[in-house]
């Protein structure tokens, strides 16, 4: 851990926009705010500049640059140089979420992740030095891009570290896979728009299977399935209904009558069947129609130990609105990867996440059909970076 005498690192932030509640705000505010907003209790970290790529009409940078001190610059350089002629700063966070990008041909958005990463490694590789990154959320909407970044990553020898806040969120119950568990099946329980969310409930599950026995292999094939073809599936047995409703009765709010019918005629409602390379099976079941935002989301998951008849649950709780406290335990992962200049945990979990994203898609434009994913074979062991475990904080006023 850092020395708490040394002064904070100056990092930089690139960002999409910055407004009330957008990604931005949630995680950068907080290194200027305290991690609840507090002022009491702040990160390693001091925000040297900021980088918006789009102002929005309730744009926050201008006025939060005069009251905090930093500088707004209008290019990704100047904000890794502060204006200089080297890499100025000691991390930059790329936060490419929220604001008015196009979608491509398959609905997803296209934010410009890999437009800052390679703009960021450009200043890098000028310089001859290069510091950690964070990306916000997945590494791309094409699996090319995300695949690219990864690669420059490593040659470059740069810390990387990205993600959902959903694996350091608070699990209820508390919910500890130990390493090397012989895990059989899984399902992940999701709401919300099918990228946007559907990568947070694939994070959530990621960082719960990783750590079966014999670590993570990587992917073999992904399917989409929607309407009736995903209770098809299940009366089959392809998913475990018995795994879905133990996941579902972790759910805070749901409307009434049958998730059956309910979740067939919702949109963006589906299944993700995963095909694990180690024959390890897992399924994230998208409930829009039925499961509400509620209190705390509606991340949900189960699995099954093999040779146990109790099967392990959880949900994980999400605190919102403000202070949005699990947003707090993402940037103690950030902190620690800026100060220590090591991911706390795998990068490679994200680009496993961020290829099964892309085959989901893959999937769901081309009828629906089974996509097998070489490309996906992706080994990690994971680590024990923790969740949070202390009470949630109370909800304040901004």
């Amino acid at each position: 851990m850092p020395d708490p005498k040394t002064p904070p690192k100056r990092v930089a932030a690139v960002v999409t926009e910055y407004r009330r509640w957008s990604h931005a705000d949630v995680i950068v505010g907080k290194i200027l705010e305290g991690f609840n907003h507090s002022g009491k209790e702040f990160p390693r970290m001091r925000l040297a500049s900021l980088y918006v790529d789009q102002v929005a009409a309730r744009d926050m940078s201008k006025d939060l640059a005069k009251r905090h001190g930093f500088t707004l610059y209008d290019s990704i350089a100047g904000a890794v140089t502060l204006g200089r002629k080297e890499v100025a700063v000691d991390g930059v966070l790329c936060i490419g979420e929220h604001g008015k990008y196009p979608s491509n041909d398959r609905g997803q958005i296209l934010y410009p992740r890999r437009r800052f990463f390679e703009q960021v490694t450009n200043v890098f590789a000028k310089h001859k030095r290069v510091v950690p990154i964070f990306n916000d959320k997945h590494l791309s909407a094409r699996w090319e891009d995300a695949r690219w970044m990864y690669e420059s990553a490593r040659a470059m020898g740069i810390p990387f570290m990205a993600g959902s806040s959903l694996p350091v969120t608070w699990r209820r119950p508390v919910l500890r896979i130990p390493v090397k568990t012989d895990l059989v099946e899984a399902v992940q329980v999701g709401y919300g728009p099918f990228e946007g969310y559907g990568f947070h409930a694939l994070e959530a599950m990621q960082c719960m299977v990783e750590r079966r026995r014999g670590g993570e292999t990587g992917v073999r094939a992904v399917q989409c399935l929607q309407g009736e073809a995903i209770w098809n599936a299940m009366d089959k047995g392809v998913f475990s209904r018995d795994l879905l409703e133990a996941a579902l009765r972790h759910v805070p709010a749901h409307a009434k009558g049958d998730y059956r019918k309910l979740t067939s005629k919702a949109r963006d409602s589906g299944v993700f069947l995963i095909e694990y390379r180690d024959k390890f099976k897992a399924a994230v079941v998208m409930m829009n129609g039925y499961v509400h935002e509620g209190d705390g989301g509606a991340f949900t998951f189960a699995c099954q130990v093999r040779g146990q008849e109790k099967l392990l649950s959880t949900h994980f709780y999400l605190q919102q609105p403000d202070p949005f406290g699990h947003f707090a335990y993402q940037l103690r992962a950030i902190d620690s990867l800026v100060n220590t200049g090591h991911a706390p945990y795998p990068v490679e979990r994200t680009l496993l996440t961020t290829g099964i994203l892309d085959a989901v898609f893959t999937s769901k434009t081309e009828k629906n059909r089974r996509v097998e994913t070489p490309q996906l074979e992706i080994r990690y062991a994971p680590t024990d970076w923790g969740f949070a475990t202390d009470p949630v904080p109370r909800t304040i006023k901004r």
